[in-house]
């Protein structure tokens, strides 16, 4: 275990050194990423500042749900999201066999290679968006952040999965560069209040394909407001998360050279 924990760090310090290599770049990368995310409740802004609102909260509290979200993608993506792109380009290239003869598990090296500190970017602006909407709606208790961050890990889980998923459909569908437009249009569903869907949806978004955990379910949580059904949520979470990494192992034995 320990050699892995070395090996992960050690990619975390190379990126890091190669993305300060280009100091503007990244830079630029991080300001574009801190003007999207002050982009990102523009929706909400707008209803809200229409008069409108989603019935039964306020801003804040939408707001709130939104910021979750957006940490939670924040850091799945700079843990994951470069293992779909590096994936494909492997395939593509006929290089994926220089990955498979590392001396250690293909999926942890394409994990830990592919770190994006880029995404810090992300990351900023949803604490500040969190920040606003902590200080408006405050913290139901103590024991509602201990909810919240068993919550928020799920659905850190959720999002590795929906990323493994994703890479792991590249060595079969070599031009499958919309799969991240389809599963970013899913999870939509996460960035709003789930009582605003009709139930059928909310129980899709809740134990299918568990969007809701990624931003509702811990804002709930620090609310105050955790029902049971969303602690059992936990568990398709976990198993989305798995399924995710299954399918990736099981598609590298499928792997047949230059496009898959």
């Amino acid at each position: 275990m320990k050699k892995f924990f070395n090996i992960y760090f050690t990619c975390i310090k190379t990126a890091m050194a190669r993305a300060l290599a280009y100091r503007l770049n990244f830079v630029l990368s991080m300001l574009i990423a801190l003007g999207w995310n002050a982009l990102f409740p523009l929706v909400t802004i707008l209803i809200y500042g229409a008069g409108a609102s989603f019935p039964g909260w306020d801003f804040y509290e939408v707001l709130l749900i939104q910021s979750v979200f957006l940490l939670s993608t924040g850091f799945a993506f700079m843990a994951f999201n470069g293992v779909l792109w590096s994936t494909m380009h492997h395939i593509r290239e006929g290089s994926f066999e220089i990955v498979l003869l590392k001396p250690i598990s293909p999926i942890f090296f394409m994990i830990a290679a592919n770190f994006d500190p880029e995404c810090v970017g992300m990351i900023v602006g949803g604490t500040v968006l969190f920040t606003i909407a902590i200080v408006h709606t405050g913290v139901a208790s103590v024991m509602a952040v201990g909810q919240f961050l068993i919550l928020f890990t799920a659905g850190f889980a959720v999002m590795a999965g929906i990323n493994m998923l994703m890479a792991a459909t590249s060595f079969k569908w070599v031009g499958n560069s919309r799969i991240p437009e389809i599963f970013d249009s899913m999870m939509e569903f996460g960035k709003y209040p789930a009582t605003i869907f009709p139930k059928p949806l909310q129980g899709i978004a809740a134990f299918v394909f568990p969007v809701s955990m990624i931003g509702f379910f811990p804002a709930q949580a620090l609310l105050g407001d955790l029902e049971m059904y969303m602690i059992i949520s936990i568990i398709p979470c976990i198993l989305f998360m798995l399924f995710g990494i299954f399918m990736y192992k099981h598609m590298i034995k499928l792997y047949e050279g230059v496009g898959g």
